[in-house]
């Protein structure tokens, strides 16, 4: 989403360092064809200015019918009836609407929702076209301009009413938009420019800027390694007016006594993180992309940058020069290197590539200065559209000559194999062969895995460890273990989901353990006439004089051991068992002879019919 720096960033710093004078940007309009192929009477060709949302087809075109409607023609509500402009034949429908009442964005919304391929906004005033942009994040409450797909443009006031007239003479009006030459190709590189800042703390859309360079960075360095794109990334920095230089404001929002400047990321000055953290991560990460250029691999800035937002965020209070070092360290970049590069923010002197940043900021030739925020300058020319993965890469694309586009613009099987090198810079377990680096077409990203059937929780980058049932039987659970002389110890508590700790017998972390010497530590055989020797894991404890060491009672008993005492022992337990047979039998038979008497009781009770026919037997 982009984001006006020209009188939101920028005002900010002006009004904090007390300057009244107004600043101007030079925008530079992109523009698409437009060319009406019929009626006859009023076949011609005109400009449209590209809309700043949505998806241009660049390198492509689009044919399609005027479609003006004639309730609702400002587009600030929502059409009526299920799609009412979607195409009945081979011909897709361009919906044309008045400007004014409401935003560019929202009518564009309302034409797609309506089934419109295109949208053109017809001025209502004679000016020079301006670019369609959208509104502040706060005023999309339904998020609608993200979900824009569809391609607009800004007509002149005069080229709209032609189109009406036609229209409602009920002539059918059939345009052609042409964004083939909107993006220039001069050569067989496309040359582009990410126009960005580190800084995380401006809602949502930051995140949106972040999401883009997570998405698109699969696509960035296929580019970029088989070397069919040249690719910069660009930092805004602002200075401090000289009046304001030693002010606590100025002091604490830039650095190099004033030059280089950041905006306060949360728009207070006594909290938080100051806009001179801004600057000098900005300069890091410039630094990053000139040191890896220098060594052919300029494509691990997109790595380093999206690895810095996931490990380093300013809203988890990560945002340090420590943090970006470990990022750094994981990715195999020369700290050393970079930090020559980014020079002493403290000197009262130009920093060169800082210095570099702001001159290219101002605009040459045909390109404009930059005053969205973040964009994409391609070819000399300001990108326009949502930041989305598929519309920048076609755009890219389109910046190729003809039939000179490399694959990835022909498919969209992206394949990646960055895994292999360094492991991608994810953490890894050399001895159970388990990675966190998982491979994805828009590159690597490091996420905890599921192996064994054991699920893995950490960043993904330093750490992983093994939770819930089963993780004790892959490398113990990333626990400690050891064998000595035929015994095997493990830090790892089967009864427990996660977490290591030291079996009894040893001390430490869990992850290193070390055998304890109960007998030197005075924790076993503190008996009288006992003698401790300590074993690894455990410990032996034997008694004096032929005595029998009870562990529980940690004591001595003497031990009998004379043939009588054997023989009564064993007379007493053979006359214990003679007893329980005996008793036994008795309870057995005294029992099956109750049961029988019992028996026979119950069974008279329901027959008495046969002991009566007995009787009569017995008299007859």
């Amino acid at each position: 989403m982009p984001i006006f720096i020209e009188f939101v960033a920028l005002s900010l710093l002006l009004i904090v360092f007390g300057s009244n004078t107004p600043v101007y940007a030079r925008f530079v309009v992109e523009k698409n064809s437009i060319s009406v192929l019929a009626p006859e009477s009023i076949r011609s060709q005109h400009d449209g200015s590209i809309g700043n949302f949505g998806v241009p087809e660049y390198g492509g075109t689009l044919m399609g019918s005027i479609v003006y409607p004639e309730n609702g023609s400002t587009g600030c509500a929502s059409f009526e009836n299920n799609n009412p402009f979607k195409s009945r034949s081979y011909r897709s429908n361009i919906l044309l609407l008045d400007r004014g009442e409401c935003y560019f964005a929202l009518k564009v919304w309302h034409g797609q929702e309506a089934g419109a391929a295109a949208v053109l906004v017809a001025d209502n005033i004679d000016e020079p076209l301006i670019t369609m942009d959208s509104p502040e994040e706060n005023i999309d409450s339904d998020g609608y301009i993200e979900k824009i797909r569809i391609p607009s443009a800004l007509v002149s006031r005069s080229f709209g009413e032609s189109l009406k007239k036609a229209s409602k003479k009920g002539d059918e009006v059939v345009i052609k938009l042409d964004w083939t030459e909107s993006m220039p190709h001069p050569d067989e590189r496309v040359e582009y420019e990410f126009w960005t800042n580190s800084n995380d703390e401006c809602g949502a859309r930051c995140d949106k800027q972040m999401d883009f360079v997570k998405n698109f960075k699969g696509h960035a360095q296929i580019l970029e390694r088989g070397g069919y794109t040249l690719f910069t990334p660009h930092y805004i920095t602002w200075y401090c007016p000289d009046a304001f230089v030693l002010s606590k404001q100025c002091k604490s929002q830039c650095i190099n006594h004033g030059r280089y400047c950041a905006p306060d990321p949360e728009q207070n000055f006594g909290e938080g993180y100051d806009g001179k953290d801004v600057v000098f991560e900005n300069l890091r990460q410039l630094c990053v992309h000139r040191v890896a250029n220098e060594s052919n691999r300029s494509w691990v800035w997109w790595d380093f940058v999206a690895d810095f937002h996931i490990r380093c965020s300013m809203k988890e209070k990560r945002y340090s020069k420590e943090c970006a070092e470990d990022v750094m360290k994981s990715l195999d970049l020369p700290i050393e290197k970079i930090k020559k590069c980014m020079g002493d923010p403290e000197a009262d002197m130009e920093n060169e590539v800082l210095k570099t940043e702001q001159d290219l900021q101002v605009g040459r030739g045909s390109r404009g200065d930059v005053t969205i925020l973040p964009t994409l300058v391609i070819n000399n020319v300001q990108y326009r559209g949502k930041m989305e993965r598929t519309a920048v890469l076609k755009a890219i694309c389109a910046g190729f000559k003809e039939t000179t586009e490399p694959a990835v613009c022909l498919s969209g099987d992206i394949e990646t194999n960055e895994c292999l090198e360094r492991n991608g810079g994810c953490w890894q377990d050399l001895q159970s062969n388990i990675s966190s680096c998982k491979d994805t077409f828009r590159g690597r990203v490091c996420e905890c895995p599921v192996a064994n059937g054991v699920q893995y929780h950490g960043d993904g980058y330093t750490s992983c460890e093994a939770v819930g049932p089963g993780r004790c039987a892959l490398n113990h659970g990333g626990c400690w273990s050891d064998s000595k002389n035929g015994k095997t110890f493990s830090a790892c508590p089967e009864s427990e989901l996660k977490g290591c700790r030291c079996p009894l017998g040893f001390r430490g972390d869990g992850h290193t353990c070390e055998d304890v010497d109960e007998c030197k530590e005075g924790l076993a055989c503190q008996c009288s006439g006992c003698s401790c020797t300590n074993t690894w894991g455990g410990y032996d404890c034997k008694c004096h004089g032929g005595l029998l060491y009870m562990k529980d009672q940690d004591t001595c008993i003497a031990k009998n051991t004379s043939k009588f005492a054997w023989f009564i022992s064993i007379f007493v337990l053979a006359a214990v068992a003679g007893i329980g047979v005996a008793g036994y039998i008795f309870y057995k038979y005294r029992l099956r002879s109750y049961m029988d008497s019992e028996i026979m009781a119950i069974m008279s009770q329901y027959m008495p019919i046969d002991n009566q026919q007995n009787e009569k037997e017995k008299l007859r």
